[in-house]
């Protein structure tokens, strides 16, 4: 069973820092791209930001010198610093992962999985 488990969020102040985490579990053969979502009420999921295999990162303009995107291979992790929170960054945020994954017919293919989603709000 692939699954993509994500932590971290939570309630900060204005101008306050979160950490979210993203594990990928199960028979992965390898990861490609991943990254990061976010969904706020009454309106459309948005990217966030992405990064590929070979460590090419992707911002949307809103968060672009606020948030920080990386990845440990070694655990099949992606992280996103977030910094200089700000009222309008309050959204579920998701990770989403490109995987290759052993089929039972034993084939390799690749398939994007999400992932549950995890709170962010960002109040006084």
């Amino acid at each position: 069973q692939v699954q993509l488990v994500e932590s971290g969020g939570g309630l900060v102040q204005p101008g306050g820092s979160l950490r979210l985490s993203c594990a990928a579990s199960g028979s992965i053969f390898r990861i490609n791209a991943m990254g990061w979502y976010r969904q706020a009420p009454g309106k459309q999921r948005e990217l966030v930001a992405t990064i590929t295999s070979g460590d090419n990162r992707n911002y949307s303009d809103s968060v672009k010198g606020r948030f920080a995107i990386s990845r440990d291979n070694a655990k099949n992790t992606v992280y996103l610093q977030m910094n200089s929170l700000k009222p309008e960054d309050t959204a579920v945020y998701y990770c989403n992962a490109d995987l290759v994954i052993k089929s039972f017919s034993g084939s390799y293919i690749l398939k994007n999985y999400w992932g549950q989603g995890t709170q962010v709000t960002v109040s006084s």
